[in-house]
């Protein structure tokens, strides 16, 4: 994932900007960057690497050379962006949170047309840079947007600043969401609303799916008007958004809460305590402890004065041992006792496995593990949510792979929750994973507790029901 902040007020903004960016730290490990605009200097532009340190103590010595009333920050899990462009449309910094399927296709096509790319990532064309040619492609920014939703597969969030004013865009089906904030001094955008409560903004405005905004100290004008389709991803609310942020008005730990909860009516698992795996694990095991009337305890300690995120470096055994590291089993919780344990999800496995070895050595008695989700059983298509690049990757696709000796069959069999396909699968995982038992949310509870109709939602990874 991606996330992105940005600010305009009637006086300095820098420290805005960036304090405001520095909230979106949980959903980008990769890159970030900050931009500004004033009358004397122009653009101006720094971006660091995030692989080997936090993004206050990257930028925090940059801040003195910054000055504007105008700036945008993001925090990416891909390219190097802020991108500053200069084209027939004026000069523009942009950054975008996306996942653009077809890249390939639409860098070939510019290509063909003598077109040229400065920027990469990854070894191919940045991103962002193909999001603001897609702009600058046509007579105007609104129509330039416009042309980036219809070209693009999968999907694009935009924030972009110019000399006098900052658009931004929400993704044409709204798979990421975009809020404007607003204080005494002017006004902010962001992904996540838990940039604004510190920095004195209160939430104004949530985007619609597609909606373009332009937005300057004074206010906001609606410049082009949502779709009436919508796709918001719903793991925003189980996994990667932040406990007190708001996506169409809805709140996450809320949201947490009502899936602990409704795990907790299909359960009879009698224990001795109720956990969650830190740290998006715990509001779904407080709502799991408050309905079955368990105990709340905690039997692990999330170490994070010197460990980073799990998945923050780029090596696959580097961020196992960091994910192993960070947690610190309790003997004295758990010895001869029977937990139930919360979790957003299972991807692949291999760090709940690591866990649950662990808890044994400790003297633990049983693991009942419960997850606030469906099965993931297919890859995300629409935003960089997991670095699963293979399908086997998956926990239940590697159990569907040892039931059947193929991955050619009939997934829908295997995520209809209660089918004699979906008990075997399951099954199978807990015998992986070494649990003593384990149970999913079924996506009827989940839509429930997020609380928007299911059409409204990309339910993906769990069912294969979305589009682009």
């Amino acid at each position: 994932m991606s996330g992105f902040f940005g600010c305009i007020e009637k006086t300095d903004c820098v420290s805005n900007v960036f304090y405001g960016t520095d909230y979106h730290s949980h959903l980008g490990t990769k890159r970030a960057g900050l931009a500004y605009f004033n009358s004397k200097t122009g653009f101006q532009r720094a971006i660091h690497s995030l692989e080997d340190g936090y993004f206050r103590t990257k930028f925090e010595n940059d801040l003195v050379n910054f000055s504007g009333n105008s700036g945008i920050g993001v925090i990416s899990d891909t390219e190097a962006q802020p991108i500053v462009a200069n084209s027939h449309l004026g000069k523009f910094a942009i950054a975008t949170v996306s996942k653009i399927v077809n890249a390939d296709e639409l860098e070939n096509l510019f290509l063909n047309s003598h077109r040229t790319f400065s920027e990469t990532s990854q070894g191919s064309v940045n991103p962002t840079e193909l999001v603001a040619m897609l702009i600058a492609d046509d007579e105007n920014f609104v129509a330039g947007i416009e042309n980036a939703f219809n070209e693009i597969k999968g999907s694009c969030s935009i924030i972009l600043l110019t000399e006098k004013e900052i658009i931004a865009a929400r993704d044409k089906l709204g798979r990421t969401p975009v809020i404007i904030g607003k204080n005494l001094n002017g006004l902010a955008v962001a992904s996540e609303t838990c940039a604004f409560a510190n920095l004195g903004f209160e939430i104004e405005k949530f985007l619609g799916p597609g909606e373009i905004v332009r937005i300057t100290a004074e206010g906001y004008e609606q410049i082009r008007k949502p779709n009436d389709q919508m796709q918001i991803c719903a793991f925003l609310w189980v996994y990667y958004g932040y406990p007190p942020s708001y996506y169409e008005g809805i709140n996450v730990d809320e949201t947490r809460y009502r899936c602990g909860a409704a795990l907790a009516r299909n359960d009879n698992t009698e224990a001795d305590f109720v956990a969650g795996i830190p740290d998006s694990g715990l509001g779904h095991a407080i709502g799991y402890s408050n309905e079955r009337k368990i105990p709340y305890m905690r039997p692990y300690a999330k170490y994070t004065p010197t460990w980073p995120r799990s998945f923050m470096p780029q090596n696959q055994v580097t961020r196992d041992l960091v994910a192993k590291m960070k947690l610190i089993p309790n003997p004295a919780i758990i010895r001869g006792k029977r937990g139930i344990f919360l979790d957003d999800s299972i991807v692949r496995g291999t760090q709940l496995k690591d866990n649950t070895r662990d808890l044994y050595d400790k003297g633990i008695k049983e693991v009942h593990m419960r997850i606030a989700c469906p099965p993931l059983t297919y890859p995300c298509e629409f935003l960089n949510f997991s670095r699963s690049r293979k399908t086997l990757e998956l926990a239940t696709r590697k159990a569907i792979n040892q039931l059947e000796g193929t991955e050619n069959v009939d997934m829908k069999k295997y995520s209809t929750t209660g089918s004699e396909e979906y008990n075997a699968m399951v099954e199978r995982i807990r015998k992986n994973l070494g649990l003593t038992t384990l149970q999913y949310q079924n996506i009827h509870d989940l839509v429930e507790a997020i609380g928007l109709p299911k059409d409204r939602l990309c339910t993906h990874c769990w069912d294969g029901s979305s589009y682009f």
